[in-house]
């Protein structure tokens, strides 16, 4: 078979487990990554163990030998890169958010079906074996009718104030920051997992920490000593925010959202309430799906692929007792990207795990109507594509 040629723009953290993944496919070469400073992106290439580097997307855009681009540039630069790669007819797998604003996530879309690309948002906790348990127990009617989804997304990255990259930047990382950066994914997750879709917003958010310090170079997370020179910048993006939610049958829900809650590392979870059972999922017990009946006993289902449903058991690869973790999850994301690529995009073969690019936008304009009704003082705001 055939190697499929791939070329990444934008090297930083997530750009080590997107390489990751695309090689433990078996079928994918990586060709070439691309930065902003060829010393730097030279230095990454050599420890990705990448043969090319490149200063500038553009050059690796048009390298004959690439025929899907990975797009994990800064916010800012989603657009840019992504629409790029479009007009060059190449595929393009981006990060999410896919896009500043619901306007710019709609051109995506639109230049994305006119060249018959494949396109994808990287939601990858779709990926995760019992996700997709839980998508498929719904679906099938075991819960009845839904008629409360709720959950969180919390985190502690951010408590230090002397935590500041491009991230809280707007002008790079957009209006938005935990919404957009963390409560994308809880959103997308509830609509996939469910098959509903969130109708009306009412959110309350804020900006716990107002101030932060650079020191000019990025200070992502977990910083051990503080530089002694340092520049104060004000921060407008919520880190903290509570979204109640409506759904497209009348159920209700609640979103937790936070950045600066001590102890909380990557503490995803979406439990949906039917009225027969209840599900609850938990990203750092990614491994075991609660399941809570009211005239029954309660119980945990352990990923055991004899187990599972025969659309989910396809995600786990491993027996009954062998954990499988974040990485795999993506992995099996990717997986699907690539057989989507491999079976030249065509609609009816995108396989359920992957968001497209409308799926993206739909995710930005939910995000925009919680932003909106925060600001229009805390009132309820239809979701408009």
């Amino acid at each position: 078979m055939k190697k499929i040629g791939m070329g990444l723009v934008g090297p930083g953290f997530i750009a080590a487990h997107h390489i990751d993944a695309v090689r433990r496919l078996g079928d994918v070469e990586v060709i070439a990554i691309a930065g902003s400073n060829m010393t730097s992106t030279k230095k990454k290439a050599k420890e990705l163990k990448v043969d090319v580097a490149y200063d500038n997307f553009e050059d690796l855009i048009a390298d004959p030998r690439i025929d899907v681009i990975h797009n994990t540039t800064p916010n800012h630069m989603h657009t840019r890169v992504s629409m790029a790669a479009i007009d060059a007819g190449k595929h393009i797998i981006s990060d999410k958010p896919l896009a500043l604003t619901s306007q710019e996530t709609m051109a995506l879309c639109n230049a994305a079906a006119l060249k018959g690309v494949a396109n994808v948002v990287t939601f990858n906790y779709r990926g995760n074996p019992l996700v997709q348990q839980m998508r498929h127990m719904i679906a099938s009617g075991e819960l009845d009718e839904l008629v409360y989804l709720h959950g969180q997304y919390l985190q502690d990255w951010m408590t230090d104030p002397y935590v500041y990259s491009w991230r809280m930047d707007p002008e790079k990382g957009g209006k938005s920051s935990a919404l957009a950066d963390i409560g994308s994914h809880w959103c997308d997750l509830v609509e996939h997992v469910s098959g509903l879709r969130i109708e009306s917003v009412l959110a309350d958010i804020s900006t716990t920490v107002k101030v932060r310090y650079s020191s000019g170079a990025s200070a992502e997370a977990f910083t051990k000593e503080h530089p002694a020179e340092t520049t104060p910048k004000q921060v407008t993006g919520e880190d903290l925010g509570c979204v109640l939610l409506r759904f497209d049958n009348g159920a209700r829900g609640v979103l937790k959202v936070g950045q600066v809650l001590p102890g909380h590392k990557n503490d995803l979870q979406l439990e949906i309430n039917g009225r027969a059972r209840s599900l609850r999922w938990e990203q750092e017990r990614q491994n075991q799906l609660w399941i809570g009946s009211h005239d029954s006993a309660n119980s945990v289902m352990d990923k055991d692929p004899s187990l599972m449903s025969t659309d989910a058991r396809r995600y786990a690869h491993l027996p009954a007792g062998h954990h499988e973790s974040w990485s795999d999850a993506f992995c099996n994301v990717i997986a699907d990207a690539y057989y989507w690529i491999r079976n030249d995009a065509a609609p009816a073969e995108k396989p359920p795990t992957i968001c497209d690019f409308a799926g993206g936008h739909r995710v930005c304009c939910i995000i925009e109507a919680m932003l909106n009704s925060y600001e229009q003082g805390g009132v309820w705001t239809r979701v408009r594509e």
